[in-house]
């Protein structure tokens, strides 16, 4: 019998190798993970949505799955409202801002951060946001609430937070279920704890209390 498939987005500014404790967690759970990688500053939501489009289609596991870091679970979740057809079963999101990015509204309000902060970003969060999830996909939500990152340098993010995101941008209506775990943005990825909920998620649909 053919092995699960999951396939990791990373974040803003990530290139994935960030994700490589949160990988070996996966495989040695008994799963095939992959990783998509993509370019959130120069190319646009849109270009980004096809492509993890096309690479999830490329896969041949038994079930298919998305997790997704920061903006990576943003866009896990436009591609699949893109892309409705697309044959992923769950998703989880761990510290995406989903509904708002209080952070992201920091940088834009200089032409170097709005530099810095790119396409993809702005046009996921900002100018076509999630309103709700209502798509085939069981979605769960991971919020960390350890203030540690550099959004909490750079302004003061409301609270609680996980340094880059506070809780209630992770707050999506229509979601499955929702955790909060308290360590930082980065933390998130790096956390045995985290990668526990995710095959608990991945494999029962929700998380364990």
């Amino acid at each position: 019998m053919s092995k699960d498939t999951i396939i990791l987005v990373h974040g803003q500014w990530m290139t994935g190798a960030e994700m490589f404790l949160l990988k070996r967690r996966l495989r040695l759970a008994g799963f095939h993970v992959e990783q998509f990688k993509y370019r959130m500053v120069s190319k646009s939501l849109e270009y980004n949505c096809e492509r993890l489009a096309h690479f999830i289609r490329e896969q041949c596991g038994q079930a298919t799955h998305l997790i997704g870091h920061s903006l990576g679970g943003v866009l896990s979740l436009q591609a699949l409202q893109c892309y409705p057809d697309l044959p992923i079963d769950k998703v989880v999101c761990l510290g995406s801002p989903l509904v708002d990015s209080f952070a992201g509204r920091h940088f834009l309000r200089f032409a170097s951060g709005r530099a810095i902060l790119g396409k993809t970003l702005p046009q996921a969060v900002f100018e076509n946001p999630l309103d709700s999830w209502s798509g085939l996909q069981t979605v769960g939500v991971i919020a960390g609430t350890r203030s540690l990152g550099l959004g909490s340098i750079i302004t003061q993010l409301p609270r609680p937070n996980d340094g880059m995101v506070s809780l209630a941008e992770t707050c999506l209506p229509g979601i499955d279920d929702h955790l909060e775990i308290n360590v930082g943005h980065t933390g998130l990825v790096l956390s045995a704890a985290v990668a526990r909920q995710c095959v608990s998620f991945i494999r029962q649909g929700k998380f364990t209390r």
